[in-house]
């Protein structure tokens, strides 16, 4: 192609809504262009680059046996409503919906788990045609609070999604694995310096999955990882071991102490003379509809997708400092476990429970216990891994390595789906015995546009992007000198 027959346009131009390097450079090249908030214009440029990523993809997934087909973007509500997202995705305010000239309501497709579903149900009848893996490179759509980064987060964007039916979780395992595989392959085809991490499943759902990680310091994910083994996981998902303390010998009495104006844990414990693992941080989320109080230890903080996952709920918001006063009767940072409303919850980490003679927040303003002890002075609450895990704690996995920390942009992200969506789908098939069993389902996301951007943020200077040999929209770029003579 003659560059002079090239529509794009570069520009100096500093973009303030552009925060990120990807989004600032895609921009300025001309590479495309903003049509709404979160929405895009991939120009020619940019289109070119698409493309060669799906061309890596097909190339990948083609490789395992998974077969390219094509879903509608438009599914009726009724479809998701079997499984109960359409108010779980209408409460997050993700999803855009519709209603067609006869009211009846439409969803534009996020994810498509009730639609391949519906379609295998349908088409599948005989353990004999199992295992089978599907994809489709698509426009997904949702509805972001708000859209930012570019093709990072946007409200529009292009995802290649895989689902596999089996019979066995042998066929899942094995359809797991082999998406691991290409993945591993796809991110380095695309020159990618990258992570496999522990996930959590989010609203997908599942019994395991794992997120591609491309690492860069602009991405929105932590990452925690051993620097002993090849332990791995996204923050929200990450599991440590923590510093356990001798004990004191004996309980005491518990007691009031006014301290006056203090909140924070370390303040909090030099005044009182303690170790700060012996303050206690209780916080009240508000859900669903219920009020839940979630200990942890005063040098840790709540992982909320933990407490979300534990509770089962589905929303999960740290309560405002309103509902705290009406609660508690104090201020914010005085909180704690000890004569609050019945029909509270109480949470608690699991290294809370072996501490004696504990504080915690007396639940009235500039006032602390002291001397706390479970069973003692309030009943035994539910336990579990409810901490933050952060950079220094103990692996635990080897116990032997501290987590460090990294950034990272997820572009790809494995679910073992098990039989969430077949059994409330009744999508089944006639096992060698004839009996009916629900399909065993997993669910494979790799985020196309979101590749290109991930691209350049690993790959740019002051000049601009310098776009990997496998993604650059062009090789070779042929300069006449001299051409009028």
């Amino acid at each position: 192609m003659r560059l002079s027959k090239d529509i794009t346009q570069t520009t100096k131009t500093e973009f303030k809504e552009a925060s990120i390097a990807s989004h600032q450079l895609l921009l300025r090249a001309g590479f495309m262009r903003q049509l709404s908030s979160g929405i895009y214009i991939y120009m020619p440029m940019l289109h070119k680059v698409i493309g060669k990523i799906k061309n890596i993809i097909r190339k990948e997934m083609n490789a395992k046996g998974a077969q390219e087909f094509l879903l509608s973007q438009l599914m009726p509500r009724e479809l998701w409503e079997e499984t109960g997202r359409w108010e779980g995705y209408q409460a997050e305010g993700l999803l855009f919906h519709l209603e067609d000239r006869k009211s009846s309501e439409y969803c534009l497709g996020p994810t498509h788990e009730e639609s391949i579903t519906n379609i295998v149900r349908r088409e599948i009848k005989s353990y004999k045609q199992l295992p089978v893996n599907l994809y489709q490179i698509q426009t997904k759509f949702r509805d972001e609070i708000r859209p930012r980064f570019g093709l990072m987060r946007g409200r529009e964007f292009i995802m290649k999604d895989a689902y596999s039916f089996g019979a066995t979780q042998k066929d899942l395992d094995h359809e797991y694995d082999q998406m691991h595989d290409a993945y591993c392959k796809i991110c380095k085809h695309c020159g990618f310096d990258y992570k496999v991490v522990e996930a959590d499943s989010g609203t997908i759902g599942g019994t395991g999955s794992a997120e591609f990680m491309v690492l860069a310091e602009t991405g929105e994910d932590m990452i925690l990882s051993c620097n002993k083994c090849e332990y791995a996981a996204n923050a929200e998902k990450a599991e440590s071991i923590l510093e356990k303390f001798e004990q004191d010998k004996k309980t005491e009495s518990m007691k009031e102490v006014e301290g006056k104006g203090i909140i924070g844990v370390e303040k909090l414990a030099e005044f009182l003379k303690i170790p700060v693992w012996k303050t206690t941080k209780t916080l009240l989320f508000q859900a669903d509809d219920k009020m839940v109080a979630v200990m942890v230890r005063g040098d840790c903080d709540v992982n909320k997708t933990k407490v979300k996952n534990h509770l089962g709920c589905k929303s999960l918001e740290l309560a405002d400092p309103e509902t705290v006063k009406k609660v508690t009767g104090a201020e914010v940072g005085y909180a704690g476990p000890i004569g609050l409303p019945k029909k509270i919850k109480i949470l608690a980490d699991n290294y809370t429970e072996d501490r004696i003679n504990f504080e915690c927040g007396a639940n009235k303003t500039d006032h602390h216990n002291i001397n706390v002890n479970f069973e003692k002075d309030f009943p035994l609450p539910e336990f579990s891994d409810f901490k933050l895990a952060k950079k220094d704690d103990l692996c635990q996995k080897c116990k032997k390595g501290k987590l460090e920390e990294t950034r990272g942009i997820e572009v790809g992200h494995i679910f073992k789906l098990g039989t969430k969506y077949s059994e409330s789908m009744n999508a089944k098939f006639l096992d060698k015995d004839g009996k009916e069993k629900p399909f065993i389902m997993g669910c494979y996301g790799l985020g196309v546009s979101r590749i290109a951007a991930a691209a350049i943020e690993q790959n740019h200077d002051e000049n601009g992007m310098i776009w990997p040999k496998n993604l650059s929209p062009y090789q070779i770029h042929l300069v006449g000198l001299n051409l009028e003579k």
